[in-house]
């Protein structure tokens, strides 16, 4: 027997003193025991049980990661249903009620945080018979407080303890545990039906070539329904009788995220889980704190990064040959600077797991040379979400690591035929870690689902060494006129990493003559550049020198000179539309884990698409581009 269950009751018999959740009350971190877990989920299972949630019923789980999240979740678990994890990014909207009506919840739960959400769309509810809040709080029709069900705990206990005890012998490892539904970069979005030895088993391939003991902790800032923290963080650390900690809740997300780098002080963690857009604030925060302490500090950092660079090599080859003979210098770097980092992250932590998405390599090689290794790794939620990771062990930058144990994978072409080692191709792979398919959804399961094998969409080549390398989405490529594609991930982290001035980009070719690149441009080094050259962003006349100055970046980066020639130059934009906004969750076009949704942004702004594909389209300096520049500024007066 495999299931989650299994897996949470053999870590209780094992390690029931260690504590499980860390979570901060009245001001400190207090430790939750693995057997005082274990009594809470059984409390309220049988709350669940009383308010009539039966085998196969769904629940749904709308809160900010929490003991009460884990356990609402093995509660869920435990009475045989099927737990609904809700991002707490989804607005009260269609997005919202979509899930919980097309999933049929029965019971919703969910945290104070996020009750006025579900106060404003509960009336499209067309499943749910009862809203438990998590927190005291005055209430509406059809909810209830967790602490008014669990006073007669010991009652519903001596009531339903063989009906849960039933319920959980017939919890098989190829139950249902989770309905996660897709970020919404379609119309609807997709439940994906993960088994409970769908989790198990991408538990035990965690594990592969990575060990994590008992006295590790954890603090999980990233959403706690997200796919990578909820394997990765909860049931990872589970599994081996370690600790995870949650963040300390604020008054809303921001609040939230500003605790988080307190609570690293205080939670001292050993590892942390995180996505791209997080490594960059780390990475921008620790650069801005570096050159507030002066000038010389600032040198010798630049030069401590630059020499780590050389010295690591791509990691596997660090210090390699007669590079061994200088690792004094990297101590004395190490000593002086890099350690002193180390402490703001708590002092504890060895290295952080990155996934969510593409981790570019210039970030790899910054937290590497800073001594906190971001190992990045990569899977899907529809896989569990783990596939292959990079580990202390097995470290390759630029990769996205060796492919976990027990887990079929081939590149396959656009055919779906196999391809030979090395060739570029959709990754699709095979393993008990696989998804059961959508929820009700044939359609979409019979695509993404073929002999047992998941075609992943994503595009991507093995090495002879069992090294992943994955180059971006299948579907989104860019097409040439003469039907040639290619990845356009690569050139955009370029393009970002090199131009200061432009803070996001999404290039477009489709069967076109040429590729586009739509620019948000980052209004913080516009302000900067502005103020040196004595230009006001208001005044019309200001911007033309706006304009040149990312012309002479652009057409640098184009040249290859400071990119090494890493991507052919056919492929780079021919043509640059400036936006007038944004691409945020609120327009909807980044979803829930900040991934662009690259249809909805050619879609939402087809005129610039179609602008950038004129002659007039292709000089910078032109009228489409001056104007979106001017509304754009104006939001950052």
């Amino acid at each position: 027997m495999k299931s989650l269950i299994d897996f949470f009751n053999n870590s209780v018999n094992q390690y029931p003193n260690n504590p499980l959740i860390w979570e901060k009350e009245e001001g400190v971190y207090k430790a939750h025991s693995y057997s005082e877990i274990k009594n809470d989920v059984y409390d309220l299972a049988n709350v669940l049980l009383s308010l009539g949630l039966k085998d196969g019923d769904r629940a749904a789980l709308l809160s900010e990661g929490r003991k009460h999240w884990l356990v609402s979740e093995l509660a869920v678990l435990h009475c045989g249903a099927i737990n609904v994890p809700l991002s707490t990014k989804l607005e009260a909207d269609r997005d919202l009620f979509f899930r919980i009506n097309h999933s049929e919840a029965k019971i919703l739960i969910v945290s104070k945080n996020q009750l006025p959400k579900i106060r404003l769309v509960k009336k499209e509810f067309t499943s749910v018979e009862t809203i438990i809040v998590l927190d005291d709080i005055e209430l509406e029709e059809k909810e209830v407080t967790i602490s008014s069900l669990l006073q007669n705990k010991e009652t519903l206990k001596e009531k339903y303890n063989n009906e849960l005890k039933e319920r959980i012998s017939k919890v098989t490892p190829d139950s249902y545990a989770n309905i996660s539904y897709t970020s919404g970069t379609t119309a609807d979005p997709k439940g994906i039906i993960l088994s409970h030895r769908n989790y198990t088993a991408n538990v035990e391939q965690a594990f592969s070539f990575i060990e994590i003991p008992q006295s590790y902790k954890t603090l999980v800032v990233l959403p706690w329904d997200h796919a990578f923290a909820h394997t990765a963080a909860l049931y990872s650390f589970m599994h081996k009788g370690a600790s995870i900690a949650s963040v300390q809740i604020g008054k809303n997300q921001i609040e939230t995220l500003k605790n988080f780098s307190n609570n690293m002080l205080e939670i001292q963690p050993d590892i942390l889980m995180s996505v791209p857009a997080m490594a960059k604030n780390f990475k921008k925060g620790i650069e801005n704190g570096i050159a507030a302490k002066g000038a010389v500090a600032n040198s010798l950092f630049k030069a401590g990064i630059k020499f780590a660079y050389w010295y690591n090599g791509t990691g596997d080859n660090k210090g390699a040959g007669l590079k061994f003979l200088t690792k004094p210098i990297y101590s004395f770097f190490n000593k002086i600077i890099f350690s002193k980092i180390k402490v703001k992250f708590g002092g504890k932590l060895k290295y952080f797991i990155g996934g969510g998405a593409l981790l570019d390599i210039d970030l790899q090689r910054f937290f590497y040379a800073i001594g906190i290794p971001m190992y990045q790794g990569y899977g899907l939620t529809e896989a569990s979400p783990i596939i292959s990771a990079n580990t202390p062990l097995y470290h390759k930058m630029g990769t996205s690591g060796k492919v976990v144990n027990d887990l079929e994978i081939k590149i396959c072409d656009s055919d779906g035929n196999e391809l030979p080692l090395g060739e570029k191709g959709e990754i699709v792979i095979k393993g008990e870690n696989t998804m059961k398919g959508y929820w009700k959804n044939e359609e979409a399961t019979k695509e993404a689902l073929k002999e047992g094998w998941l075609y992943t969409g994503d595009m991507g080549y093995l090495a002879e060494d069992n090294y992943l390398y994955v180059l971006g989405r299948f579907k989104s490529l860019l097409i040439s006129a003469d039907g040639e594609k290619y990845s356009p991930e690569g050139i955009e982290e370029a393009i970002i990493d090199h131009c200061p001035y432009i803070d996001q980009i999404v290039l477009h070719n489709d069967h076109n003559p040429y590729t586009i690149g739509l620019i948000v441009l980052n209004s913080d080094a516009i302000k900067t550049f502005a103020k040196k050259q004595h230009k006001d962003i208001t005044n019309p006349d200001d911007l033309d020198a706006i304009l040149e100055e990312l012309d002479k970046d652009l057409k640098h980066l184009r040249s290859g000179k400071n990119t090494e020639n890493t991507f052919p130059a056919r492929w780079f934009p021919s043509a640059f539309g400036i936006l007038p906004e944004a691409l945020r969750e609120q327009n909807k076009l980044v979803n829930s884990t900040m991934k662009v949704v690259r249809g909805k942004v050619t879609e939402y702004f087809s005129k610039e698409v179609e602008y950038l594909y004129t002659p007039a389209g292709k000089n910078l300096n032109n009228s489409k581009n001056k104007e979106n520049l001017s509304i754009f500024l104006k939001s950052f007066k």
